[in-house]
């Protein structure tokens, strides 16, 4: 909301040296926040004045073009120039060329003089142009700064001003008023007018406010006005669209008289721009007292106004110019011949006020929060209007804002007001809450005085009696977000100062913290972190297809999955089943632009349903639902555990002189997930895996020592890396995190490190080519009993030399006893006793 400080100085007691950085700041006192300063004097300096054209001489020039020499006056015959400056002219007539060709001799104008700077930097001063010494500008609107026509120079009289000769024009145009803009809450949609804003402030400051709709004489009753019907056969919740509406009438208007200069003054810096006089005085009674209206060219109308829900297939040409189909659930304003208005959010062109309007129908109606929103959210209309609508109007204020807009147009456009008018509708029950008399205290943790509760209370608007046990509050008709006894507490606290509000720091409970998920769940990220990988967060909206290759191992097996009911488009329609999509997406943009080498991981969500999904009803508003009806809603959300998935394509370093990078390959994939298992304290079995999204030959599969199957990892599969636009040969891996942490210790207790030296050696056993390392591997391990700290694979070899089906595998194995150095022979017999068993299982032969 942009508040110009001289609308709100006509309602509060703003001091005349006040800027709009102090206006926001004690406007932060009651709650609001700063937004932005809007001052036309940042950009444009004087001296700018009137002046008069004197004579005119057109001047054809080589190049096409037809300039004006023009002698312009810029102080009263008689008197001495003032301003002194380079180029400023001691007879107060100046020589200045212009281009336009709008304006005659005899026509006041805005004179820049020499010195002054326009918005955009632009610095006047005197040059030599089209053979005469230019000495300043007659500027146009958009030179000014204070609209877009460029067409031609500003003539005064266009606008209705006749200014003596030499005024400040830009005190003239209301050029030294300022705004402040500040960001105005839900909650909070009163203060979308200068009429709450202003009430704000006298509460942030203690000075007195005058509420402008007690200045407007608003008669008490309507009657034999302009016929209007409510009819809303379908109100949403219960609850009609429109409960209050106002029809007033002028006739006799003129259309074509100019908005005077201080209302488009106002308007533009509160960030409308002037269109006509009904439209601008209707703009400047809505941000004055917070009620949108509409003015109707009263001849275009046809039969009764009737306000309506929309049927199966109407249309309405709006006033932007946009023919809208519209939902059964609009809410319409309509004649005999149709929709003329979608209520509270735009109206229609087909009566539409213009230059040849005379008479205008005054409408000022309350409508219904969310038939307003639903509508401006439906058809992609945002609007000064359906701003306030949706988050609340005062129902009291129609008939003051109607009498506002007809008081308006009788004094600036000529009309003559109808006595009759039209006020139907039903006026909302008076609600009252009940304030326990120590309840703010508590709520806030500080004392309030009777004096205190009852006085902010009051300031607000609200009626306060005194009960037995506190207070009984009647809201004031603009608070409509005063419903509850914390409402009221937390209004008397902001009312009373937040600074007032003692600072203490709650002591921790003990025994609290990071739950066992959390911490382990912070583990695993931040070691990824440390490898070297790239955290990213990916949307969970996949498509069926994504779902169907990456949720499922099995080729051509369809993965359940949830169905979203309004998808941010069809392509991703299902949430995900694997975080293996998002990374692939994630990757792809960032190859799109230039970046080659990724290592990415994401710790996420994936959605499982498996049963009965959702409940067959949603409970009612405005009650907290039983303990059955809550485990209902609990039970039809679907298993939703965390994994984790990581992404590695390109290489693992930059290149470098003297540095050859490594591609990544599938080795470094099983290698971040078994950094998982390392830090968790879990040993995950790997074998050869099996999974449609990953390389035929170079995936594995990841599993618990209990058997569970929690992850695979490995090269993605060519064809899957094609259909993506993704780099050949990358490799990834996903894991079921929630099933790894809890297959983990709740304490890793650390390994016993021995003192006594190591003794390596290394194997070579040639096998059937089906048969996995890692089942070797296990061999070994068992075979070689306790003395075996560690073994490893380090090479897998086929070709010369080896048989043909066969392979052969480089095991390294690590020795080393607890209580003393090992001999040659004794780690060499641990060895021998760990390839007994391979041969035994696996036919395995010592190279």
């Amino acid at each position: 909301m942009r508040i110009p400080l001289s609308w709100l100085r006509e309602f509060a007691q703003v001091p005349a040296d006040a800027s709009a950085e102090d206006v926001m700041t004690d406007l932060v006192k009651v709650g609001f926040e700063e937004e932005a300063v809007h001052r036309p004097t940042d950009a444009l300096k004087g001296p700018v004045v009137v002046g008069q054209v004197l004579s005119l001489v057109k001047e054809p020039q080589s190049n096409g073009k037809t300039i004006n020499w023009c002698q312009v006056r810029v102080v009263p015959e008689g008197q001495e120039q003032t301003l002194t400056g380079k180029g400023i002219d001691p007879s107060g007539v100046q020589g200045i060329v212009c281009g336009a060709h709008n304006f005659v001799e005899g026509d006041k104008v805005v004179v820049t003089l020499p010195g002054a700077v326009l918005p955009g930097d632009f610095h006047i001063s005197a040059r030599k142009t089209y053979g005469h010494l230019s000495a300043g500008m007659i500027a146009s609107v958009r030179e000014l700064g204070i609209g877009e026509d460029h067409d031609g120079i500003l003539v005064l009289s266009r606008i209705g001003l006749d200014p003596e000769i030499g005024t400040d024009a830009m005190e003239l145009l209301g050029l030294y008023d300022q705004a402040a803009e500040i960001n105005v809450t839900p909650d909070r949609g009163y203060a979308f007018s200068i009429r709450g804003v202003a009430r704000e402030y006298a509460h942030a400051t203690g000075t007195s406010f005058t509420d402008p709709a007690a200045l407007v004489n608003a008669p008490a009753e309507l009657s034999g006005g302009y016929g209007v019907k409510l009819n809303d056969d379908a109100p949403i919740y219960g609850k009609p669209g429109c409960d209050r509406f106002v029809a007033r009438t002028v006739r006799g208007v003129d259309a074509t008289r100019p908005t005077p200069p201080w209302m488009v003054s106002r308007l533009r810096l509160a960030g409308i721009r002037s269109i006509s006089l009904p439209v601008d005085i209707s703009n400047y009674v809505m941000l004055e007292l917070g009620q949108p209206n509409h003015c109707y060219d009263l001849d275009k109308l046809s039969g009764d106004i009737v306000v309506r829900r929309a049927v199966p297939g109407e249309k309405i040409l709006t006033l932007d110019g946009k023919e809208r189909a519209l939902d059964v659930e609009d809410l319409l304003i309509t004649d005999d011949s149709g929709a003329i208005g979608i209520a509270g959010v735009m109206g229609g062109a087909n009566t539409e006020v213009s230059d040849s309007t005379t008479n205008i129908l005054v409408e000022a109606a309350h409508f219904d929060e969310v038939s307003i929103s639903r509508a401006r959210r439906r058809h992609k209309l945002p609007s000064e209007a359906s701003k306030r609508f949706e988050r609340g109007v005062d129902w009291q204020l129609a008939g003051v804002a109607a009498q506002r807009v007809v008081d308006l147009l009788v004094e600036l456009a000529g009309g003559t007001a109808d006595e009759a008018g039209t006020d139907v509708g039903t006026a909302p029950e008076t609600a009252t809450i009940e304030l326990p008399a120590g309840f703010a205290a508590e709520r806030i943790g500080i004392a309030f005085s009777e004096e205190q509760i009852t006085g902010c209370l009051e300031d607000l608007g609200a009626t306060v009696e005194k009960t037995e046990d506190g207070y009984r509050v009647t809201a004031p008709s603009w608070r409509q977000d005063l419903e509850t006894k914390e409402d009221l507490s937390e209004e008397i606290a902001r009312l009373v100062g937040y600074e007032n509000i003692p600072a203490t720091l709650p002591v921790a409970p003990p025994g609290r913290g990071f739950t066992r998920a959390q911490q382990q769940k912070r583990r695993v990220v931040q070691a990824l972190a440390d490898a070297g990988l790239t955290e990213v967060l990916s949307y969970p909206f996949v498509s069926k297809a994504a779902n169907d290759t990456f949720g499922v191992a099995e080729e051509g097996a369809e993965r359940d999955a949830l169905k979203l009911a309004n998808p941010i488009s069809e392509e991703h329609g299902y949430l995900r089943t694997s975080v293996l999509p998002g990374l692939i997406e994630a990757a792809r943009r960032n190859l799109s632009r230039g970046f080659r080498d990724l290592a990415l991981y994401e710790a996420g969500l994936v959605f499982l349903p498996d049963g009965k999904i959702g409940t067959a009803s949603i409970p009612p508003l405005g009650a907290k639902p039983a303990p059955e009806v809550l485990d209902g809603l609990f039970d039809g959300v679907p298993d939703q555990p965390l994994h984790l998935a990581a992404l590695m394509c390109g290489h693992d370093s930059p290149a470098a002189a003297g540095h050859a990078p490594r591609p990544w390959d599938w080795a470094d994939a099983l290698d971040a997930a078994r950094l998982v298992g390392d830090v968790l304290g879990v040993e995950l079995v790997v074998s050869q895996g099996s999974h449609q999204a990953f390389h035929p030959g170079r995936a594995a599969q990841l599993a618990l020592r209990s058997g569970e199957v929690v992850g695979y990892a490995g090269e993605l599969h060519p064809k899957l890396l094609a259909a993506h636009d993704m780099p050949a040969r990358s490799v990834a891996m996903e894991l079921d995190a929630d099933a790894i942490f809890e297959a983990a210790a709740d304490v890793i207790v650390a390994k016993h490190i021995s003192g006594f030296p190591v003794a390596t050696q290394d194997v070579a056993l040639v096998v059937p080519q089906d048969v996995p390392a890692d089942a070797v591997l296990a061999a070994l391990r068992e075979g070689a009993g306790e003395l075996l700290e560690d073994v490893a694979l380090f090479d897998v070899y086929v070709g010369k030399g080896i048989e043909e089906g066969k392979k052969s595998l480089a095991f390294g194995l690590r020795f080393r006893a607890t209580d003393r150095t090992l001999t040659a022979d004794e780690a060499s017999e641990a060895r021998e006793a760990a390839v007994a068993v391979a041969a035994e299982r696996f036919g395995a032969v010592q190279r």
